[in-house]
């Protein structure tokens, strides 16, 4: 019977791993991950029938992507304000910027702009503007008594948003 014999390097971040798999008549993988500093971060063996190679593969690869998954930072950065109460100045902030908006510019690129400065979320600038009094689909624009109503606010004075978020 001949053995079959397969290496491999892959480098991944700060980790060069190693692995070296072979059949003879057994599979066998071993792995090596070393960091730059030559410490050894990872290593394993693996033995199991030829027979066994196939399926047991596809549930290690599935079980190391879920737990990768689950271990893994968030793929997406909350704004730095997320979640955190509006302050009155804030609010000021909002309100003056929307309404020294240019009516013709486009509300989304606004309310983008904004939301990077104010470091909160779009959806949010967009949801706190009809509190602070802004029409939120006009830039530059108080927002109207009937637009109040129809969003569910008090109206251009929004006296009582103070700290909603």
């Amino acid at each position: 019977m001949t053995t079959a014999k397969y290496e491999s390097t892959l480098d991944i971040g700060p980790t060069t791993y190693r692995l070296l798999a072979t059949a003879d008549p057994d599979v066998v993988v071993e792995l090596t991950g070393v960091d730059r500093a030559g410490a050894r971060v990872a290593e394993g063996v693996l033995r199991l029938p030829a027979s066994g190679g196939g399926p047991v593969g596809k549930v290690l690869a599935q079980v190391l992507e879920a737990l990768t998954r689950l271990g893994a930072p968030p793929t997406t950065r909350r704004p730095a304000n997320a979640n955190q109460p509006w302050t009155a100045e804030r609010d000021e902030e909002l309100r003056a910027a929307w309404l020294a908006a240019d009516p013709g510019a486009a509300a989304g690129g606004l309310v983008r702009e904004i939301a990077k400065r104010l470091e909160r979320s779009a959806s949010a600038i967009r949801a706190r503007l009809a509190k602070v009094g802004c029409d939120p689909d006009v830039p530059g624009r108080v927002l109207s008594g009937q637009g109040a109503a129809l969003l569910g606010v008090q109206g251009p004075d929004q006296g009582s948003a103070q700290g909603e978020t």
